[in-house]
């Protein structure tokens, strides 16, 4: 095996190691946030599938709008700026979601990018 060879197997291991890392802390992380939404009140009744998605339509829309003004320091995290913290409420609500259906997005999200690595260059000539 080359030394090329070598460096692109290792390039792979890593990335596999790394996959799973990601895919098991973002399941951990998902069920303790499903737990905190539960214990504040959030799922005492079923909620649906089209308020929970349009609540995430919503915290991107705040991204947007912090933004358009100038991207300040969030009100509630200070350290961190507006559109920081609106795309950090976006996730918060996928992985509620996704651990409240037990789905398995993180996995989804390592399938979607080896998927996306052997797609053409702008998926064959997509403008945007």
């Amino acid at each position: 095996m080359s030394q090329v060879q070598k460096s692109h197997r290792a390039d792979a291991d890593r990335l596999l190691f790394v996959e799973k890392c990601f895919a098991s802390a973002f399941e951990e992380l998902s069920q303790a946030v499903h737990d905190t939404a539960k214990a504040k009140g959030w799922w005492d009744e079923p909620r649906n599938n089209g308020e929970m998605i349009a609540l995430m339509h919503s915290e991107l829309s705040e991204a947007l709008e912090a933004l358009r003004a100038g991207n300040p320091p969030d009100d509630k995290i200070p350290d961190f700026s507006g559109a920081e913290a609106e795309m950090a409420d976006t996730i918060i609500r996928i992985m509620d979601m996704g651990s409240a259906r037990g789905w398995r997005i993180a996995e989804a999200v390592v399938a979607k990018m080896a998927y996306n690595r052997d797609r053409p260059r702008r998926h064959g000539g997509k403008a945007f």
